[in-house]
């Protein structure tokens, strides 16, 4: 029997090869970790089911598309920011580049993306602190001086992952709830009703660039 749920989204992570947005996915979808790192080349669909805000029933469904060595794949990859409802830019605290390169990353978003995309800065493998290379204060004025929330995490041993992935789809959630009102003004500053018998589809699907 095919499921109902009641948004569709799609998510990219994208970030340089190797910062770990597989393992971020894994983990989310998963709670699992793979200690044997393969650059993913292709496709590699993840899926969770989650439910937010109870009262409202929301259920997301999540999926993955990796194209991981982004480099090849650059004039094929612009495609998938079409479209993006929310984006997730994972840098590797033990990786200087990996860093310096978001801010290339946001000028992909700035020039393929929607302008209202919700946007998430990740620095993973935080739990590496012993071979750290970024300070969290610079991944912190990073988000700050783009206007973007931050947070570090650890797909190993899962730190802050739940939080990172919930926090993008609330978002996402709220600007679709505002956007909804402002359409609808007979029903702004009420609640987005869902009807019982023909449900919203949702779907939540996260492409990794």
């Amino acid at each position: 029997m095919a499921k109902t749920y009641d948004y569709l989204f799609k998510l990219l992570l994208i970030g340089d090869s190797g910062v770990g947005k597989t393992c971020l996915l894994f983990r989310f979808s998963e709670d699992a970790f793979n200690t044997t790192f393969i650059s993913t080349i292709g496709i590699d669909f993840k899926i969770r089911t989650v439910e937010l805000d109870g009262k409202k029933s929301k259920t997301l469904f999540y999926r993955s598309l990796d194209t991981a060595g982004q480099e090849r794949f650059r004039t094929i990859t612009t495609a998938y920011y079409r479209g993006a409802m929310g984006i997730m830019l994972v840098y590797d605290i033990t990786h200087e580049k990996s860093f310096d390169n978001i801010k290339n990353w946001i000028r992909n978003i700035e020039e393929h993306a929607s302008s209202d995309v919700e946007r998430m800065v990740l620095g993973n493998k935080c739990d590496m602190n012993d071979k750290r290379q970024v300070s969290k204060e610079r991944g912190e004025k990073l988000a700050i001086d783009y206007g973007i929330k931050f947070l570090e995490t650890s797909a190993k041993a899962s730190i802050n992952v739940e939080e990172a992935f919930i926090t993008l789809a609330r978002d996402i959630m709220t600007r679709l709830n505002r956007r909804m009102n402002d359409n609808n003004p007979s029903s702004a500053g009420g609640p987005v009703k869902i009807t019982e018998n023909r449900p919203k589809k949702s779907f939540f699907r996260c492409s990794l660039l």
